[in-house]
């Protein structure tokens, strides 16, 4: 229900309804016929960054949510064909894995046969981003589930050389100046063009993989975690909101709102999902869907 993700959403997506208002308000019959219900829930109650309270953190309580909604459009003869979840990693591995198992079962019991994977942003998008998630796919058929495979790895071609122009020259509100205090440090670390750097409050690391380090929601919220690069003119500045954009996998006809912060442009791209990743899941799971003639996908949903 944040407003100013609406602010981004709506002049991407002119021909979809968004409802701007907290789940727990929505009811199954408000949701159309659908056959895939796609959910992402908050993933500070399983992150390494967060407390690990988990399920016990009222955050993790979205989860409840999306089965509430399952439920209820189970009882109008109108379950989801499938439902599609995505979380960090450390989601699978939370607390000996029994929260990730409670979760499961809770599928299960709605009557959906469940398979999970871990995939990398840079070894299944072919994008340069060191991005592992946790991706949930929930199938109501035994047919289609038993039919559904996971996509192969692919070749890194978009190098960060392809993504980011060390020649441009950006907007001065990008760059660090000795004003800050953080620049002694900055400049005593960030020496190498063609790498990026990651600013860590106390200390700045050095991404020798070729990859971006993960983007997170608090890029730009506090001066930490923001990835920054050296360029050609021997200028230390941070990435821009259009190049983390860049990073998930967004096209360059994305419009970005000029009256959306950078500082909310930021945490947008952090809080997404890697575009190129999704969409081979979506192929995979249509083909999944279509074993038959009378299989045909006609509606997504997400929430």
């Amino acid at each position: 229900f944040d407003e100013y993700c609406e602010k981004t959403f709506t002049p991407n997506n002119r021909d979809v309804k968004l409802v701007v208002k907290d789940i727990k308000q929505i009811k199954g019959s408000d949701i159309p016929d659908i056959d895939i219900l796609a959910g992402g829930f908050p993933c500070q109650p399983f992150s390494i960054a967060g407390y690990r309270k988990g399920l016990k953190d009222e955050r993790g309580d979205l989860f409840f949510q999306i089965i509430r909604l399952i439920e209820e459009l189970k009882e109008q003869n109108r379950a989801p064909r499938v439902i599609f979840l995505e979380n960090v990693k450390n989601l699978y591995t939370h607390d000996n894995k029994k929260t990730y198992q409670f979760m499961k079962e809770e599928l299960n019991d709605l009557g959906y046969y469940v398979t999970e994977d871990v995939l990398n942003t840079a070894t299944y998008g072919d994008i340069p981003q060191n991005r592992e998630r946790l991706y949930i796919i929930a199938f109501k058929d035994l047919e289609s589930y038993k039919n559904f495979r996971w996509p192969k790895p692919i070749r890194l071609e978009q190098t960060i050389e392809k993504i980011i122009n060390w020649d441009k020259t950006v907007e001065d509100k990008y760059y660090y100046t000795d004003r800050l205090k953080c620049y002694p440090l900055i400049k005593k670390e960030v020496t190498k063009q063609y790498y990026i750097y990651q600013y860590r409050r106390v200390y700045v690391r050095e991404n020798k993989s070729g990859l971006c380090p993960t983007l997170t929601a608090n890029m730009g919220m506090g001066g930490h975690n923001v990835p920054i690069i050296l360029d050609a003119e021997k200028r230390i500045r941070k990435l821009t909101p259009r190049e983390c954009f860049r990073l998930q996998g967004f096209p360059e006809n994305f419009v970005l709102p000029e009256d959306v912060s950078d500082s909310r442009l930021y945490k947008q791209a952090g809080n997404s999902v890697s575009v190129p990743v999704i969409k081979r899941l979506a192929i995979q799971i249509s083909e999944a869907l279509n074993y038959g003639a009378n299989n045909q996908l006609q509606y997504v949903s997400s929430i």
